[in-house]
């Protein structure tokens, strides 16, 4: 299940939302060489990711800011930048540019706060900008509860696009990694579940002075929790091969 845009247009131009892209970017390509070396690649994330043992025993701590701008992979690198670009200019929209600058890189650094305390023990090394998106994820939702989200769904041979309101998505989303975190190994590798937890959690505690700037439960009532502007309504174009009914 892969979200591909949202029915939620802008009011500005996402100024920060394109930077953070560009400086994800950026900072991916020096060392998409060493791709082919685990052990540089290791080394690498070592010296610039999260380490849990390391931040514990008090050193370290840089990592916890610079882990948010590096990735494992292309995938790792395009599936978060996927969802920075759905949900981010929305948020961007409401905070304003330095507020959501500010809103992004503490929802990364407390979601690595929380990754260190949920596994202090661990020696594995962990990059990525997934926690800061999580956060843009709570904020998103508190906001827009029913805001439609396109995802395609995969299912072996099948392929479908459906439209689905926000909180359906995220809180699947959510759920899957919160059932994530009570299951993994908080001092193993893989995928940093309690990262995402906790920044998911974080970005809807730091969204709620703006939600409730808006009126609150009121903001509620008078959006039916849809975003405060027309939507567009997206629709495929229909394909030019003519169809051959039965007989």
């Amino acid at each position: 299940m892969f979200p591909i845009r949202d029915h939620n247009p802008s009011g500005r131009t996402p100024f920060v939302v394109y930077a953070l892209i560009a400086i994800n970017v950026a900072c991916f390509l020096p060392y998409l060489e060493l791709m082919g070396d685990d052990r540089a690649l290791m080394r690498f994330f070592m010296e610039w990711g999260i380490v849990p043992q390391a931040v514990s025993a008090g050193y370290g701590w840089s990592g916890i800011f610079t882990s948010i701008f590096l990735h494992g992979g292309f995938m790792h690198l395009i599936g978060n930048m996927l969802f920075l670009w759905i949900f981010g200019d929305n948020l961007e929209d409401e905070m304003g540019h330095l507020g959501f600058l500010l809103f992004y890189l503490v929802s990364g650094i407390g979601a690595g706060l929380v990754h260190v305390m949920m596994g202090p023990e661990s020696p594995v090394p962990t990059v990525g900008a997934s926690g800061a998106i999580a956060g843009v994820m709570g904020g998103y939702l508190l906001l827009f509860p029913k805001a439609k989200v396109d995802i395609l769904v995969i299912f072996i041979i099948f392929f479908r696009v459906f439209a689905v309101p926000a909180w359906l998505m995220l809180g699947l989303w959510f759920g899957l990694q919160f059932l994530g975190s009570l299951e993994a190994d908080p001092n193993g590798g893989g995928i940093a579940y309690s990262a995402h937890t906790g920044g998911f959690i974080i970005g809807l505690a730091l969204t709620l002075p703006v939600w409730l700037r808006r009126g609150g439960a009121r903001y509620w009532n008078r959006t039916q929790g849809h975003p405060p502007h027309p939507t567009p309504d997206y629709a495929f174009a229909r394909s030019s091969i003519p169809k051959v009914r039965r007989k």
